[in-house]
């Protein structure tokens, strides 16, 4: 007799799990269900804003970056077709991608000077100037680094190299910079825009042979200039992407 209460008591005890289980999937279900019309309504509002303040996104760049950051919050990316709502209704997807154009342009112009490496700053101060005379929209960094981040996606050897405190680099050459290729860009930025083998073995602790080759492969792809002409006739290297050609 025991040995059937104990039995039963099992039953009992999985039929009481399986119904909660059950009821826990019911809740899910619906809370799911609820979550995902309430982000269809919001992408809805969201649509609704976009084209009722498309002239000030487009032309005011704090409420083109505050937008950005609506889309992102509910996964829209409006940046990822040059076709549907956001280009056709909206066009701030051609916006990014004719800038990315003419970000394209000013890199080759001014590669066989710097080697495919220029600061954000000069890249953007470039694109002022080239797109003020034919219009007045205010561009920004973090408009360049949206459009640098869709060229990198097409593998045209674009992307955006962080020297730190907010400050970044644009490489638009084919191949990887290593992280020591990195740092010796991070130091020339802080010195003036120039190195030594001696001033990076101090400050990095690197030793001779590895200081040499990741400044060889600096000088090799035209990143670096070297200028053998010093008073004590120590070759120092120049980056001229670090400096602003007004």
């Amino acid at each position: 007799m025991r040995r059937r209460v104990g039995i039963g008591a099992i039953d009992h005890k999985k039929a009481t799990e399986s119904k909660f289980k059950e009821k826990g999937s019911e809740l899910a279900s619906e809370q799911l269900r609820t979550l995902s019309e309430n982000m269809e309504t919001f992408r809805g509002k969201l649509e609704e804003f976009a084209t009722n303040y498309r002239h000030e996104i487009r032309k005011n760049a704090q409420f083109r970056r505050q937008f950005q950051e609506m889309c992102a919050s509910v996964g829209v990316d409006p940046l990822a077709s040059s076709k549907g709502f956001w280009a056709e209704k909206l066009g701030v997807g051609d916006f990014y991608y004719e800038l990315g154009v003419q970000i394209i342009e000013i890199c080759m112009a001014s590669s066989h000077r710097n080697g495919g490496i220029i600061s954000l700053e000069e890249l953007r101060q470039r694109l002022v100037r080239s797109r003020n005379r034919a219009r007045k929209d205010e561009i920004t960094s973090d408009d360049i680094l949206r459009a640098v981040a869709k060229l990198k996606s097409l593998g045209s050897g674009f992307a955006a190299l962080s020297l730190g405190d907010g400050r970044y680099i644009i490489q638009s050459v084919p191949g990887e910079l290593t992280m020591d290729h990195a740092r010796i860009l991070e130091a020339a930025q802080q010195n003036g825009g120039y190195v030594t083998v001696k001033f990076l073995m101090d400050n990095m602790k690197w030793d001779m042979a590895r200081t040499e080759r990741a400044i060889e492969h600096l000088m090799k792809e035209g990143i670096a200039w070297v200028d053998l002409a010093t008073p004590d006739r120590t070759p120092t290297y120049w980056f001229p992407a670090l400096f602003q050609q007004m």
